[in-house]
């Protein structure tokens, strides 16, 4: 690896870690949004989603750049192509997000009606999702990386018990089916953030140890020394 090719790829990295900061900041913005009923922070996410996009433009042409300037092989080439990957999952997180946030400007404007109580459980999953899958990334970290795919089954957990706590508002308080539906909305939103966490730890995955795991859960597992799937944890 040459010393232009090492700064470059170290300036990228850079660059997508801090695209995941904002991304993760947006995401916990537009939750908030909802849960306070502040139509102006919800206002303010969707006003900031042009910056998110511009970057992701900006990454893309900086990898196809490095792709024809130094024309990576091996685990460099993956690991160019997991950038490009992570960044597209990324801006489709922030999309998300800013779905949250229309959701939550809408029931800001409707009557009062009680958040349900897993849906911060749920957020500070997929928050710790999203930045624990950037940091596999970075230390190269294919354990951890499993560990962020088996969180996505206490994501979908929390999203099936909040879609049914709703379902029982809405038989039982037509007046707020409106609202409800708004709520239903942002957890199947939260629940898409928490599957492109995922993406990036399956990428992880493939870049550290060549193996795709994507359709496999039986993958997931903890690895022993020996490369084999090992104890689960504890």
């Amino acid at each position: 690896m040459t010393i232009h090719f090492r700064r470059d790829l170290e300036h990228l990295q850079q660059r997508i870690l801090g695209q995941a900061g904002q991304v993760e900041q947006t995401v916990d913005r537009a939750i908030r949004a909802l849960t306070e009923r502040d139509s102006q922070l919800a206002l303010q996410v969707m006003e900031g989603d042009n910056t998110i996009d511009q970057e992701e433009n900006e990454v893309e042409e900086e990898c196809l750049k490095i792709l024809a300037l130094h024309q990576p092989v091996a685990v460099d080439l993956r690991r160019i192509a997991a950038i490009l990957k992570i960044n597209t999952d990324l801006e489709r997180m922030a999309d998300l997000a800013v779905n949250i946030a229309e959701r939550a400007h809408a029931f800001a404007q409707g009557q009062p009606m009680a958040i349900p109580s897993r849906l911060q459980e749920m957020t500070d999953l997929t928050n710790i999702m999203v930045r624990d899958s950037l940091d596999a990334f970075v230390r190269m970290d294919a354990a951890l990386a499993r560990r962020v795919c088996r969180l996505d089954e206490q994501v979908d957990a929390c999203n099936r018990d909040i879609i049914r706590e709703l379902i029982g508002v809405m038989k039982t308080r037509p007046d707020l089916i409106e609202q409800a539906l708004n709520l239903f909305s942002a957890s199947r939103h939260l629940e898409r953030i928490a599957d492109h966490a995922t993406n990036i730890a399956e990428d992880v995955v493939y870049l550290v140890e060549g193996e795709i795991i994507r359709h496999h859960p039986e993958a997931l597992q903890p690895r022993a020394d020996n490369g084999k799937p090992g104890s689960p944890e504890r």
